[in-house]
């Protein structure tokens, strides 16, 4: 269960915050950038959080139980089932996100990938680190 809740607070948050910077980067919102634009996209950021939020729990529970699969499989170590939790999620996230607007090429599809890799593997990795794994049971 604790496993789920990491998914759910890490995922919209830090998923919310990366689709926002992939956008702005994409409407060429980044061209000058000095600290004021930086307070209003923190702004904009934390305005939006709840919608984040909103949108955000389900696509990040499900990646939370891909990964609950892959931890139940004992040959698959830490490091391949961050690699595989983070490959599904970032096809996952390209494919829902980048067939919107009117750009499409490799940059977009790799900008809104992006959207679902950084949480996925921050909360597989937060998960391992601080979530305590059931130890087998001895007969």
């Amino acid at each position: 269960m604790k496993r789920y809740l990491v998914f759910a607070i890490v995922g919209p948050f830090l998923g919310g915050f990366v689709l926002l910077l992939a956008t702005t980067y994409q409407s060429g919102y980044w061209a000058e950038t000095n600290l004021s634009e930086i307070t209003k996209l923190l702004v904009v950021f934390f305005k939006t959080l709840q919608y984040s939020y909103l949108f955000g729990v389900l696509p990040a529970l499900l990646i939370g139980a891909v990964e609950d699969i892959l931890f139940h499989i004992k040959r698959i170590n830490l490091a391949l089932r961050i690699a595989l939790v983070g490959a599904a999620a970032f096809i996952l996230a390209a494919l829902t996100y980048s067939s919107r607007g009117s750009d499409s090429g490799a940059v977009q599809f790799i900008l809104y990938g992006m959207v679902g890799l950084i949480p996925a593997v921050l909360a597989t990795w937060l998960v391992h680190r601080f979530v305590e794994e059931p130890q087998p049971a001895h007969a």
